[in-house]
C-alpha cells in the first residue's frame, strides 16, 4: 500500500475528514449540456467567509482541497483564496475550464504550488466541445490554456465526461491529451440536477455502448482485471462501506452548504450556522451516512457485486434511498463484466437480461 492510500486509509478508520470539496462560486461562463448546477448567484459566501471556512478545514485535519465551481476563476478573489490556502498548508486540486486562463494566470498558479489542474474538455473536435459548452470559441481557449499550464511545468488532467453528444469521441481526445503531454481521464457518469431534476440524464450513453468502452486496453489499463467476473462475497465485504463520503469527505457549497459528496445533496448542516468541526461530528445526516454498512443495503447486500461495484450512495439516494441500489452503477457493472446484478434480476427476471448477456468473453492473455 502507497504511503497516500494508507494515510486515505487511517483517515477514514479515524473519521477525520482528510479531503474536502469546496466550490466557491455557481457561475459560470459556460453552460454545459450536461450541467447539474444552478448557475445563479444566491448568495455566494464572502472572501472572509471562506477565509474562515479554510481555518476551520485545517483545523479539522483537512488535507487535499480541491477548489471547483460553476468556474472558480470568475470569482475576482479566487487568487486571493488560493494563495490563502496554500499558506494554511492545504494540497491544492483545482477543477476549471480553463478559458480564463493566459499565460500570466498559468504563472501565478505554478508560483502557488497548486498540486494538480483539472480540465474539462469533451471531444478533440472544437465544434462537438463548443456544442457541449454553448460557448463559442471554447475549446480553442481551453486548449491554449493548457499549453501554458504544462509550459509551465504544472500537472494537468483532462477531465472527458462522456455522453450521447461525445460518444465516440474518447478515443481521439485521448491522443490529443497524449500530444499534449497531460494525463487523461473519462467518467461515463450523468448526474440529475442537485434539485433533482433528471432530464439530464437523456445523456447517459445507452447500457451497450459500455463494454466498447470498459474493454478498450488504451481507457482502461486493467481491463482484464477491471470486467472479471465479480469474487465471492466475503463476511469482510459485507462490513464494508460504501465509499469515502462523509468519512473522510465530504462537500460544502458557494452557500455553506454542507453534504457528504457533491454527488450526494443530503443537506447535513451550513457552516454559516455551525462550525465545521461541529458539523461533521455530529450532524445526524453524516452520522446516518457512517453508520451504513453493505450488509444494511437493501437488495446490494446479497448481490455478487457488492465487493467491486462502483455503487454511488448519493446517486441511490437522488433514487430514492441512501440504502438502495443505483442503477446506473448496476449497469456499470453489469456492462463491465457481463454478470447481472441482483438489482437488475429482481427488476427484469433473468430471461428478460439473456439478449445482454451475450458480451464477448476478456481473450486469455499468455
Amino acid at each position: 500500500m502507497s504511503l497516500l492510500n494508507e494515510m486515505s486509509q487511517k483517515a477514514f478508520d479515524l473519521g477525520v475528514p482528510i479531503s474536502v470539496h469546496l466550490d466557491v462560486t455557481y457561475r459560470c461562463n459556460e453552460r454545459c449540456v450536461h450541467c447539474y448546477l444552478d448557475h445563479e448567484d444566491h448568495g455566494e459566501m464572502t472572501t472572509a467567509e471562506i477565509k474562515g471556512v479554510l481555518e476551520q478545514l485545517a483545523e479539522a485535519g483537512v488535507f487535499f482541497l480541491t477548489f471547483s465551481g460553476g468556474e472558480v476563476f470568475l470569482r475576482r478573489d479566487f487568487f486571493e483564496l488560493l494563495e490563502y490556502a496554500r499558506r494554511l498548508l492545504f494540497n491544492v486540486k483545482i477543477k476549471t475550464n480553463a478559458v480564463m486562463i493566459r499565460e500570466a494566470e498559468a504563472q501565478r498558479i505554478r508560483a502557488l504550488g497548486v498540486d494538480t489542474i483539472q480540465i474539462s474538455v469533451y471531444s478533440y473536435r472544437p465544434e462537438v466541445h463548443d456544442a457541449i459548452t454553448k460557448l463559442p470559441g471554447s475549446f480553442e481557449r481551453t486548449i491554449k490554456a493548457i499549453r501554458f499550464m504544462r509550459d509551465q511545468g504544472l500537472k494537468v488532467t483532462i477531465a472527458n465526461v462522456l455522453m450521447t453528444w461525445n460518444l465516440h469521441d474518447s478515443d481521439g481526445l485521448q491522443q490529443l491529451a497524449a500530444e499534449l503531454g497531460v494525463h487523461y481521464t473519462l467518467d461515463p457518469t450523468i448526474t440529475p440536477m442537485m434539485d433533482g431534476d433528471t432530464s439530464i440524464l437523456s445523456l447517459r450513453i445507452p447500457g451497450e455502448e459500455l463494454p466498447e468502452v470498459f474493454r478498450n486496453p488504451a481507457l482502461v489499463p486493467n481491463m482484464e482485471e477491471f470486467c472479471a467476473p465479480p469474487k465471492p462475497v466475503s463476511e469482510d465485504d459485507l462490513e464494508g462501506y460504501s465509499c469515502s463520503a462523509g468519512h473522510s469527505f465530504c462537500y460544502i457549497s458557494p452557500y455553506g452548504d454542507v453534504f457528504p459528496c457533491v454527488q450526494f445533496p443530503l443537506p447535513s448542516g451550513n457552516i454559516r450556522r455551525q462550525k465545521f468541526f461541529e458539523i461533521w461530528n455530529h450532524s445526524p445526516e453524516l452520522k446516518e451516512v457512517r453508520s451504513i454498512k453493505a450488509k444494511d443495503l437493501n437488495v446490494c447486500s446479497s448481490c455478487s457485486h457488492v465487493s467491486s461495484c462502483t455503487r454511488c450512495p448519493g446517486l441511490a439516494y437522488m433514487e430514492g434511498s441512501m440504502q438502495g441500489p443505483s442503477s446506473a452503477d448496476c449497469e456499470k457493472s453489469y456492462y463491465r463484466t457481463g454478470v447481472p446484478t441482483a438489482n437488475m434480476l429482481r427488476n427484469s427476471g433473468r430471461a428478460r437480461m439473456t439478449p445482454l448477456v451475450q458480451i464477448q468473453p476478456l481473450p486469455v492473455l499468455a
